[in-house]
């Protein structure tokens, strides 16, 4: 059983449908004692780092989410919550959870033909082996929306980058906690490899 985390940052529907058609059973829950309790956990997310972080606090999901993370559950972050798993969001300046140290960076592209949000399909490179990336291929293409992307403290903690203007990291992690900042429940059969992939990690 997946645990998805309910704090109004969107996108659960679509995160469950996915589930859903891999045949993996799933709940969504804004209780932060089934967050403690949970199997395994999905932190999804869109929206602004300061506001996801106000309800978590609001909820005692933020505790909930550290606890989980120390007692080695298996996690897994998309898209915001590839970014507030970091110390700092350079969005709201906002404080976040901490779990891994960096920041999350707001794109700055200096080719006027590259806009903000960066809104699309874009080709992943893994650059460290990891269970959740296993038969990634040279060239296999996820979708993103985002205007800030995550920059981890240790580069050991980068698995996979893409490409907007500059290289960015895309797929980041440590121990038990992995996190993606592309959207895998909206990329296809390759979103749903790595959701896949997470159910039996």
């Amino acid at each position: 059983m997946i645990t998805l985390i309910d704090y109004n940052a969107g996108n659960l529907t679509s995160v469950r449908r996915a589930l859903d058609h891999l045949g993996i059973p799933s709940r969504i829950t804004s209780d932060p004692e089934t967050v403690r309790r949970a199997d395994r956990i999905i932190f999804p997310g869109v929206g602004a780092a300061g506001a996801a972080m106000s309800v978590l606090r609001q909820r005692g999901l933020d505790s909930a989410l550290k606890e989980a993370f120390a007692a080695g559950t298996p996690i897994l972050g998309i898209c915001i919550g590839c970014q507030i798993i970091l110390d700092r969001s350079q969005e709201d300046d906002a404080e976040c959870l901490g779990l891994l140290r960096g920041q999350a960076i707001r794109f700055s592209v200096t080719d006027p033909l590259l806009k903000i949000p960066h809104m699309g399909w874009n080709a992943v490179r893994v650059t460290r082996p990891h269970p959740l990336l296993a038969h990634l291929r040279p060239g296999d293409e996820f979708y993103f929306v985002h205007s800030y992307y995550p920059q981890p403290a240790d580069a050991s903690q980068i698995y996979a980058v893409s490409d907007y203007g500059g290289e960015f990291p895309a797929a980041i992690g440590k121990d038990n906690l992995f996190a993606v900042q592309f959207h895998a429940e909206k990329s296809g059969p390759l979103g749903l490899m790595v959701l896949e992939n997470f159910s039996k990690w």
